[in-house]
């Protein structure tokens, strides 16, 4: 049925002998168990979004499925088929408002689906001069190989359901320097109602600014320890591995090792790019609190 992109319903008669229903495993193991197996079914292919596949099921000893039955879905199908068309515009169309709604407050984001698929990204993203790499089958990579090694991890952490990782990291342009901050925040619990089919969305946070953030925002934005933080906020505002070990009263090498937690988690591999990171991130302005 899905090979040939057959139009109808099928009944289990159609696919298989009486004898192949008796030895089929699937059928053994589930549906005989459960007094069921008696199927109709049909895949219809929208333009855009995945195949639906609609299944019915009766009791196994009510005997073969009749064709009348069949014929009777094969009737409404058509609109099973309209209003599956329908479905897939209205979701394409709630992940395109929620990525021009982070637009509207400076945010460059996209909306994207299992696997990375891209279902709606907004001008912001899109005019990014070198974060983004746009790929084909609605695919998208970062620039940074790093970076993109991160972004490919949280989204397949996303996929699994996994329990909630650091999912902010440097990402840097062709020229190497730490251009933007990359959040991927996962859609979760009632959002999935608006953004259905939608597993995350990519925001990328250009660092233009030359102040240094509170340690509170780079705990947040980073997923940092507090002392983490204290140590990158540190570095950001001019202080020396040795000027932060004697305010804090504690060892350089205890220093370092924070510092090496700091440098993972932002995707950084020196200290210049930490500070360089850091040193464009700003608190939102309290007049939008």
């Amino acid at each position: 049925m899905w090979a040939a992109n057959y139009g109808g319903f099928l009944s289990e008669m159609d696919v298989f002998t009486s004898e192949e229903l008796e030895s089929d495993p699937t059928y053994r193991a589930f549906y005989e168990p459960r007094g069921i197996g008696r199927s109709m079914i049909t895949a219809i292919f929208p333009p855009t979004g995945p195949v639906l596949i609609l299944g019915v099921e009766r009791s196994y000893a009510d005997g073969p499925t009749a064709p009348a039955s069949v014929q009777s879905l094969n009737e409404i199908r058509p609109h099973l088929a309209r209003a599956a068309l329908i479905s897939s515009r209205l979701q394409a169309e709630r992940a395109r408002a929620a990525a021009e709604m982070l637009g509207v407050i400076g945010l460059p984001a996209l909306v994207f689906s299992d696997a990375g698929r891209v279902m709606a990204a907004n001008d912001l993203i899109q005019r990014l001069p070198d974060g983004i790499r746009w790929l084909a089958a609605d695919r998208f990579a970062l620039i940074d190989p790093g970076a993109d090694r991160m972004l490919r991890r949280a989204i397949e952490a996303l996929d699994r359901n996994d329990p909630p990782t650091p999912r902010s990291f440097a990402a840097r342009g062709e020229d190497a320097q730490a251009a933007m901050v990359a959040h991927v925040v996962p859609v979760r619990g009632s959002a999935r109602d608006i953004l259905v089919r939608s597993t995350g969305v990519l925001i990328l946070t250009p660092v233009t600014r030359p102040d240094a953030p509170p340690v509170e925002l780079i705990q947040s934005l980073f997923d940092l320890t507090p002392a983490e933080a204290r140590v990158a906020r540190g570095l950001a505002v001019g202080d020396t591995l040795d000027e932060i070990a004697a305010a804090s009263g504690l060892s350089r090498n205890t220093i370092r090792s924070q510092l090496r937690g700091a440098l993972e988690k932002t995707g950084s591999r020196r200290q210049a790019e930490l500070v360089a990171l850091l040193g464009g991130i700003t608190p939102w302005p309290k007049s939008h609190a």
